[in-house]
């Protein structure tokens, strides 16, 4: 083991920048591994985060980094490659070497798996979006489409058509709704279109080519893609997935395996990046309140074993 500290934190986006700067405050020795470029770095602009709206997602990171350097803590430009529980924690393997710590928090973030539709994946971030209440308003007044089906395209659809009138909700087949649900989107003027789709096209705008020959030019398209943990550490220490794949938390971000926090996307708090932060927040007090009572019985400990000790010192 090449260093110690009393805790590494895996991955260094709102949530692990949040719980590293808790941390660092409360005077605790951090490692904080950053995995590479967050999330959200294609988007070109992060929307309400206090005091930052509009900034770049790299410059919130950039800024967020910068804020750590008066703290006890260590950045390294690297993912954990392994971890391994100990008897008093936990060592971690990442490209500098092994680390040990006392508790481990993730906060390493969810990967997004899009649908299989060629052009989809070159255009994520810049015309193909996925949260309304991130970039609805730039894209407000524009015309969108939303490509899902059954509840989750239903409720898509209708939240995008809170920024723009002109909706559409592209089901790329069989669209799986209820009648109440086509109810609703007829109501609002939501039209369907259920064609398979066999590619997207553009720079600026989306172009939607369907498998009949049949086109559709829209502004942007918002879609909500499924998502599976960004690191496989988690589970390989036997912390609980659900069945979305998300890393099973309480609600101050213990998992199931003792020593061990999670915090931000891959543990469920909504996806936004202030949820995020906060979630690094909670988990990290939590985490830091575990330590200090965990160094007062270890005090608590060396007293009583202690020979030269009057016993009745601090005795009132």
């Amino acid at each position: 083991m090449t260093q110690d500290y009393d805790v590494v934190i895996v991955g260094a986006g709102p949530a692990g920048l949040t719980a590293a700067l808790t941390l660092g405050g409360a005077e605790r020795r951090v490692l904080l591994l950053d995995g590479g470029p967050p999330r959200n770095a294609r988007a070109t602009a992060a929307h309400n985060v206090f005091t930052r709206d509009g900034c770049a997602p790299t410059d919130l990171k950039t800024l967020g980094l910068r804020d750590l350097r008066p703290y006890d803590i260590t950045v390294r430009h690297t993912p954990a490659r392994e971890a391994r529980v100990l008897e008093d924690g936990f060592a971690i393997r990442h490209d500098g070497g092994w680390a040990r710590a006392r508790r481990l928090l993730f906060a390493s973030g969810v990967r997004d798996r899009l649908p299989h539709i060629p052009g989809l994946r070159e255009r994520w971030g810049l015309t193909v979006h996925h949260c309304p209440y991130c970039d609805g308003w730039p894209n407000r007044d524009a015309r969108l489409g939303v490509l899902g089906s059954h509840q989750e395209g239903h409720h898509l659809a209708l939240n995008v058509r809170a920024w723009t009138e002109d909706v559409c909700l592209l089901t790329d087949g069989p669209d799986e709704l209820t009648d109440e649900q086509r109810e609703d989107l007829r109501c609002v003027g939501v039209p369907l279109y259920r064609r398979p789709i066999m590619r997207v096209s553009g720079k600026e705008t989306v172009t939607v080519h369907f498998q009949d020959g049949q086109r559709l030019e829209l502004e942007g398209l918002f879609l909500n893609p499924t998502q599976v943990q960004n690191s496989t550490l988690p589970a390989a220490l036997g912390c609980e997935l659900d069945a979305k794949s998300r890393v099973v938390v309480n609600e101050n971000g213990m998992t199931s395996v003792r020593g061990i926090w999670a915090a931000g996307d891959m543990a469920g708090a909504p996806q936004y990046v202030a949820n995020a932060a906060a979630s690094g927040m909670t988990a990290a007090v939590s985490l830091n309140t575990t330590l200090i009572h965990e160094d007062v019985r270890a005090r608590g400990a060396a007293f009583h074993k202690s020979p030269d000790e009057d016993p009745e010192v601090g005795v009132a």
